[in-house]
């Protein structure tokens, strides 16, 4: 066998060098296997510590990243095996333990893979509409994931623990102050309540909604549930979680981050490069069926016309002159101040509709409904007119496709989260009495308690409200303007139909829209502990509901644009979103005096007063330890460790960076020199000729 392996250049060469190539000379003549000029393999290595897997930088590769067909790889595992030295004692344990690891790891990776989320779903998505649009769904399934972690991580140490209090009978609160009147507060229904009524509970988060594990009212101050040596503080378990909970959020979006910065910066997030990178190595073997492999071929086609489209541009941009620059230029400010203009139009709009809403706020019925919605129905019509307006503006500037998204979501982001943050902003203006403590309705309780009783729930009731008005809002747009002009273009053959056309999915508006009802949940989830759960439920009937829209009533998009780097900006603009919820979160915690008739950090001066009062019940070695963490004796060293290890991983970063641009320049340089061969070739033929 060795001796076949040998004839079609895979053997030990006479040296025993895996460099070496035999003299001219001797070569035979090449076979129908070394036509495909694999490389060659390194036989003097070790088999044993080829398996054992040792960081050798100079090791060989192992047989399965090598670019050769299944059967040459079968003969030289054979052949390896044959080779290899009996091994026993400690060194045949370590060798099995390190293939058992690597089995088991497989094994994990094809297991999670086989039950990774609607994996089928975005491969369609992906061969149909190409790798922009199913970014957008990758994203929508990231954010499934991690809003339904996050309410196992809420369930498993708010709801359940207050769920064990209730059911053992140590209900009710701890009266520990003498303002009666900041005590009242009563979100139950007195009387018979009219069925329609609890419909609208339902909408408006009020009645029976308000008195349950929805919201924050209604966990109590019990300091402890105890049972023997059990002991569960849960108003310190409820600000920990919600701080935890944004930890852990932050985490996974920054690891997520650093996969896609790795994607990114090995293509480089531009075209160079990467016609011969999808030409060559972008077809995938495992494709089986017609249907897979139509996929896949509609998938290729989707990235080169991404990178011709902005080869395209780019080289029409070098082409212009000096003054239709400053013409372009000129036109790009003008779009900007519109655009910006616009974008204020809508928040002093959000700012008066709420206002607005919240001084009327004691109406009943349908009209109380909606003044309730009237600043989810505002923010939702700014956030749907603002864009729209936008990205006609935006094909006035002539960005490349790439660009193009990047400005629209920065856009779209400001209005949205700033919006958000407007809504906030009035919220707490109202509930603070604009900051001022010593007015008549402030004077008393610390906050505005004639109007918000509960102002926590109160908060926690607008998230609610905007999260459900923002799954219907998709739902009514799918079945009353989608599905009608998809049928009207179909089916009425006119110039207005054909002026109008299929639609197109935007990806920047829709992703906005993700982040926006992100970062209304990371902003209630404080106030209202089960909207993740329902943000879960919102993200998994928004999947469907788009990926119908998508397949039924939208065209592929005439400019599309590269997944690569969009992935990477979606992620940071959902940073923003975090730092605006996280932001929210703390001036709720440090700044605003929490409500006296609900909650469970009822007489608290702050909901952070509950920390150090925990922390002086703790024991004086735990305090000792604590007490040293946070000195400056742990702190400093901590912290110089860190600039070490950052600046470690930027150097490494660095020199990565620096690898990937001189192979790139290799590359070039490789394909102008084939390019000047070919062309002295031609020019040879036709002097022979």
């Amino acid at each position: 066998m060795i001796g076949e392996l040998e004839r079609q250049g895979l053997g030990p060469t006479g040296n025993d060098f895996p460099g070496d190539q035999e003299p001219p000379r001797l070569r035979r003549a090449p076979s129908r296997a070394s036509d495909r000029n694999y490389p060659r393999y390194d036989w003097s290595a070790d088999p044993a510590e080829e398996e054992d897997g040792a960081g050798n930088a100079e090791a060989p590769p192992e047989i399965r990243t090598l670019p050769w067909p299944m059967e040459r790889k079968r003969a030289v595992r054979q052949v390896q095996q044959m080779r290899a030295h009996v091994s026993f004692g400690a060194e045949s344990w370590r060798r099995n333990k390190t293939k058992s690891l690597r089995k088991l790891q497989q094994n994990v990776r094809e297991f999670l893979y086989f039950f990774s989320l609607w994996r089928k779903s975005l491969q369609k998505i992906g061969g149909n509409f190409g790798g922009g649009v199913k970014s957008y769904f990758v994203f929508l399934r990231f954010l499934v994931v991690l809003n339904f972690v996050s309410f196992l991580l809420i369930a498993g140490f708010v709801i359940a623990p207050s769920l064990v209090r209730r059911s053992a009978g140590t209900g009710g609160f701890v009266n520990s102050t003498d303002k009666e009147s900041c005590l009242v507060y009563d979100p139950n229904p007195q009387g018979l309540v009219v069925f329609y009524e609890f419909f609208l509970h339902l909408l408006s988060g009020t009645g029976f909604m308000e008195d349950s594990f929805m919201f924050y009212g209604y966990y109590n101050n019990n300091t402890a549930v105890e049972d023997g040596s059990l002991s569960y503080n849960i108003p310190l378990a409820y600000l920990f979680t919600a701080a935890f909970y944004f930890a852990f959020c932050l985490c996974c979006i920054i690891a997520r981050m650093g996969t896609a910065a790795r994607v990114a910066v090995a293509t480089g997030g531009r075209a160079i490069g990467n016609y011969s990178l999808i030409v060559f190595t972008g077809w995938d073997y495992g494709c089986l069926g017609d249907r897979a492999t139509k996929l896949k071929q509609k998938n290729i086609y989707y990235r080169l016309q991404v990178d011709l489209e902005e080869e395209r541009i780019k080289k029409r941009a070098a082409s212009l002159t000096p003054w239709r620059k400053v013409a372009l230029y000129t036109l790009r400010v003008l779009m900007f101040l519109i655009a910006l203009g616009l974008i204020g139009t809508a928040f002093y709009g959000i700012f008066e509709a709420t206002k607005f809403s919240q001084e009327n706020g004691d109406r009943f019925g349908i009209l109380g409904l909606f003044i309730e919605y009237l600043p989810s129905i505002v923010i939702t019509t700014g956030n749907f007119l603002v864009p729209l307006l936008c990205d006609q503006i935006a094909l006035l500037e002539k960005y490349s496709p790439s660009i193009t998204v990047v400005v629209a979501l920065l856009r779209a982001v400001v209005l949205r989260l700033v919006s958000l943050g407007i809504l906030l902003f009035t919220l707490w203006s109202q509930i603070t009495c604009s900051g001022d403590l010593e007015k008549e309705d402030c004077g008393n309780c610390s906050y505005n308690n004639k109007k918000y009783q509960c102002w926590e729930t109160s908060v926690g009731q607008e998230m609610y409200k905007l999260t459900l008005f923002d799954l219907l809002v998709t739902i009514a747009l799918l079945v009353l303007v989608e599905f009608p002009r998809r049928m009207v273009v179909d089916n009425w053959s006119s110039k207005l139909s054909q002026l109008v056309g299929r639609q197109e999915f935007v990806v920047p508006s829709n992703v906005l829209g993700l982040v926006y009802g992100q970062t209304v949940v990371w902003t209630g989830a404080l106030f209202c502990p089960l909207l993740p759960l329902i943000n879960t439920i919102k993200f998994v009937i928004l999947f469907y509901c788009k990926k119908i829209t998508l397949f039924c009533n939208c065209r592929p998009a005439l400019k599309t644009f590269r997944s690569t780097t969009s992935t990477f900006f979606f992620l940071v603009v959902l940073l923003f979103g975090w730092g605006l919820a996280l932001v929210a979160m703390i001036y709720s915690l440090a700044v605003i005096h929490p409500s006296y008739a609900c909650g469970p950090f009822r007489f608290f001066t702050t909901m952070w007063a509950i920390v150090p009062n925990s922390f002086y019940s703790l024991s004086e070695v735990t305090q000792e330890f604590l007490f040293f963490i946070g000195s400056q004796a742990f702190s400093i060293p901590l912290f110089a460790l860190s600039c070490v290890v950052m600046c470690y991983f930027i150097a490494l970063a660095s020199i990565y960076g620096r690898s990937v641009a001189m192979l790139k320049a290799q590359l070039k340089l490789e394909g102008q020199d084939k390019q000047f061969l070919v062309k002295q070739i031609e020019k040879m033929k036709r002097n022979n000729i």
